[in-house]
């Protein structure tokens, strides 16, 4: 096994592509290495580690072949060809006498003074900050971020105290969890707001994707968009959450503010029925648009829509038909309306 094989190892585990046997040695490896979730090595050090792993794979793959007399070692590559398990074994026996030769008194050292790194925005700017995973956070000006460094780990972390705008790399086989004071938000893979001001609600609103959002107190740290909490919410785009423990309540998701196309529709109708201009705006924005078919059965608009935001649009089919709307429980909007006259 060369270096660029293990780097391969490496790359599939955090692309969440990992073949059988991969992501349990990547994860025993991180182990050996003193935290189950994340360490980061100083540069040189990594360096050593490589090297003498390197040197020390061979004579492992040597003394396996000859051990069962099956079959002789004639080039690093040829390693792939031993079971995964022996692998897998030497590997981890190859770190752990590495380490032990050359971080016997720096391991607790580094796994506590790199568990987290904090980064304030003290300034009047958002800042951009990019992760080990590439995920990139917006950091609002008075808030901090809290984050692992390293790659390592099944879960990805950090901790918010304000707003953030979070960019997530997506990662199936790792989820991405953002906790704040009162919710844990869990991803795996889109764009999402998180408002965690102290005194203050926390909030979540999805940009895209989907996101699973609980209560941080029992929370069910196994939970995902794909298996939602029991108790938590799973937000789709144009929807949000908010909990205060001031006010506690189950969390119950509504729609936010100003809702973004998410679906691009053609919005230029020619005497069509409302309920097709309806069913154009639910593809285009995401949203749930309540409504009696039969009284609306026999309504029809001429109407085109350039930029207005959604609610400026329903304002405008409400004006012509005499109808109103209004937004309700589970991110849902109600029109409502008597009719038209044949």
């Amino acid at each position: 096994m060369t270096e660029s094989d293990f780097e391969a190892i490496h790359q599939r585990y955090l692309d969440g592509t990992s073949r059988p046997g991969e992501r349990e040695l990547i994860e025993q490896w991180s182990r050996q290495l003193g935290s189950p979730e994340n360490v980061t090595l100083p540069r040189d050090e990594h360096e050593q580690v490589r090297t003498a792993m390197w040197r020390q794979i061979e004579v492992l793959a040597r003394g396996a072949s000859a051990a069962d007399n099956s079959r002789v070692l004639q080039h690093p590559a040829s390693f792939w060809r031993m079971p995964m398990m022996r692998w897998a074994a030497a590997v981890l026996l190859l770190v752990g006498a590495t380490l032990a030769v050359l971080l016997p008194q720096r391991r607790q050292t580094h796994t506590a003074a790199l568990a987290w790194v904090q980064q304030q925005n003290a300034g009047q700017q958002p800042q951009v900050i990019t992760l080990a995973d590439h995920s990139r956070v917006t950091l609002y000006p008075g808030s901090s971020l809290q984050y692992r460094t390293g790659l390592l780990g099944a879960r990805r972390e950090v901790r918010l105290k304000g707003e953030a705008f979070f960019q997530v790399a997506k990662n199936p086989a790792r989820p991405f969890l953002v906790y704040t004071e009162q919710l844990v938000t869990t991803v795996l893979g889109t764009s999402f707001r998180v408002k965690a001001y102290l005194g203050r609600p926390n909030e979540v609103a999805v940009q895209e994707g989907r996101v699973s959002v609980q209560l941080r107190h029992n929370a069910d740290l196994s939970a995902t968009p794909v298996q939602p909490a029991a108790e938590g919410v799973l937000l789709l785009p144009n929807q949000q959450v908010a909990y205060s423990a001031l006010a506690p309540r189950s969390l119950q998701k509504k729609l936010v503010a100003n809702p973004i196309v998410v679906a691009p529709q053609v919005f230029t109708f020619e005497k069509q029925p409302v309920i097709k201009v309806l069913q154009s705006l639910e593809k285009a924005y995401g949203v749930t648009i309540l409504y009696d078919k039969n009284k609306l059965a026999s309504c029809t608009i001429t109407v085109t829509f350039y930029q207005e935001s959604l609610y400026e649009k329903l304002d405008m089919l409400s004006q012509a038909l005499g109808a109103s709307y209004s937004s309700v429980d589970n991110a849902q909007i109600r029109f409502r309306s008597n009719g038209c006259a044949l």
